[in-house]
C-alpha cells in the first residue's frame, strides 16, 4: 500500500486543489468536465472531490457503468432462455455478477429467476464461471457476460482457454460494449462538455491510441486517469490547463499503468474472438460500433445459438427515472424526483440505483459528500 500513498497524499490534494481554483480563476467561465467510469465517480462522491472544485467547475458523469446501460430486452430473453432450456431438459446454470443480479425488469430480475427455483450464481469473475463448468460436465452453464473492455479481455481470454481444452458445456451471452463510441455519440447528440476524464482500467487495454480520435474528430481534449484522489485531482488539473491555453490533445496522467498502445495481447484475444456490431445501450439506445458479438467461427460458444426466445413486449416501469439523463451526463442523482425517496438499493427503480458502479447507488451510498 505504501506505494499508492503518493496518491492519497493529503497534502499533495491540497496542493493540486489550490492550482485547479488558480487555473480556473483564469479561465473565468464555468467549465464542465465529464468522466465515464463507475469507479472514478466511486473516487469522486468519496473523496468529497466536487465539494473541493471552484464554483465555476463541474464534474459529471457519463455511461460509465456497464450494468447500468445492459439492455433490459437481453436480461429478459436470458431468462426466457433459461425457462425454454428447463422445458426441454437442460437444467443450465447461469452465472452472472453480483449488480447484474438484482437489475430490475418487468419481468423481474435474475434473483427473482432463482427465487423460481432456476440455477442461478453470483460469480466474482468469468474464470468462476469457467471453474464451475469444469466442475459440472454434465451441466451447461452459461454465463451472462457485461462490460466494457476492461472485462470483455478477461472473457476472451477465458474462451481462449475454454477453446484449447475443449470444454463443451460452457457458453456465454455477450452484452459486451465499447465506451469510446458512447463518448462519440454523446458528442453527436449534442451533450456539451469541456473535457473528458477517460476510464484507467479501459485504456489499460485500449491505449492512449483508442481515445485519440475522440480529440481529432471532436476537439475534445482528454485526460487518461487513474483511480486514486490525486490521480483525479492532477486528471481535472491537467485539462484546465489544457482548456486555459487553449489546447485540444490528449494527455495521459496513469503512466505508471497505461501505454500508448494499450495491451496488444489482450486486443489480439478480443479480436480473435469478437466482431464490433451496432449494439442498443439502456437508456441511450442503438449506438453504431459499439457492441461485440462472437464472430461466426466461435458461435457454438454463444447460448444464442442453440436456445434463443421471443421478447415479449416490456412496459415501461421508470415512469419518472432519470437514469438516462444521468447516463448522459445532463443531471445528477439529486435531480431525480425517485432518488433517496422510492429508489433505493434495496428497492431501486432503475439500473443506475443497483450498480456498484452506478452513479445514484455511489451517491446515495456516500451521502453528504457530494
Amino acid at each position: 500500500m505504501e506505494a499508492f500513498s503518493v496518491f492519497r497524499d493529503k497534502e499533495l490534494a491540497q496542493k493540486i486543489t489550490r492550482l485547479i481554483h488558480k487555473e480556473a480563476g483564469k479561465i473565468g467561465r464555468v467549465v464542465k468536465i465529464m468522466h465515464v467510469c463507475g469507479t472514478h465517480e466511486d473516487t469522486v462522491t468519496r473523496s468529497g472531490i466536487r465539494s473541493l472544485l471552484p464554483e465555476n467547475v463541474k464534474i459529471v458523469s457519463g455511461p460509465g457503468c456497464p450494468v447500468c446501460i445492459t439492455p433490459v430486452e437481453d436480461i429478459v430473453r436470458m431468462q426466457e432462455i433459461m425457462r425454454k432450456a428447463y422445458e426441454e431438459g437442460e437444467r443450465i446454470i447461469l452465472t452472472t455478477f453480483g449488480d447484474m443480479y438484482k437489475i430490475p425488469t418487468p419481468r423481474g430480475s435474475f434473483a427473482d429467476l432463482r427465487s423460481e427455483g432456476y440455477d442461478v450464481r453470483i460469480v466474482y469473475s468469468i474464470y468462476d464461471a469457467y471453474k464451475i463448468a469444469k466442475n459440472n460436465p454434465d451441466r451447461l452453464v452459461v454465463h451472462f457476460s457485461p462490460g466494457f473492455e476492461t472485462t470483455t479481455a478477461p472473457a476472451a481470454g477465458m474462451l481462449n482457454a475454454v477453446v484449447e481444452e475443449n470444454v463443451e458445456n460452457f457458453k456465454i451471452y455477450s452484452v459486451h460494449r465499447l465506451t469510446p463510441p458512447a463518448v462519440e455519440v454523446l458528442v453527436r447528440q449534442g451533450t456539451a462538455f469541456d473535457g473528458l476524464i477517460d476510464p484507467g482500467h479501459v485504456s489499460t487495454i485500449i491505449g492512449v491510441k483508442g481515445w485519440e480520435y475522440i480529440t481529432t474528430e471532436y476537439g475534445i481534449p482528454q485526460v487518461i486517469a487513474g483511480f486514486e484522489p490525486v490521480d483525479v485531482l492532477m486528471g481535472i488539473l491537467m485539462l484546465l490547463r489544457m482548456i486555459r491555453k487553449g489546447e485540444v490533445k490528449i494527455e495521459n496522467e496513469y503512466t505508471r499503468v497505461v501505454k500508448y498502445d494499450g495491451n496488444v495481447e489482450a486486443q489480439k484475444l478480443i479480436n480473435k474472438f469478437f466482431e464490433v456490431v451496432d449494439a442498443k445501450w439502456r437508456a441511450l439506445g442503438v449506438i453504431p460500433k459499439s457492441g461485440l458479438e462472437l464472430k461466426n467461427e466461435y458461435r457454438n460458444l454463444e447460448i444464442r445459438s442453440y436456445y434463443d426466445a421471443e421478447v415479449p413486449k416490456l412496459p415501461d416501469l421508470e415512469k419518472g427515472c432519470l437514469c438516462g439523463v444521468i447516463l448522459r451526463g445532463l443531471a445528477l442523482p439529486p435531480d431525480c424526483p425517485h432518488f433517496g425517496k422510492t429508489c433505493t438499493p434495496r428497492n431501486p427503480v432503475g439500473p443506475c440505483m443497483v450498480s456498484y458502479e452506478g452513479t445514484c447507488h455511489i451517491f446515495y451510498k456516500y451521502g453528504a459528500l457530494f
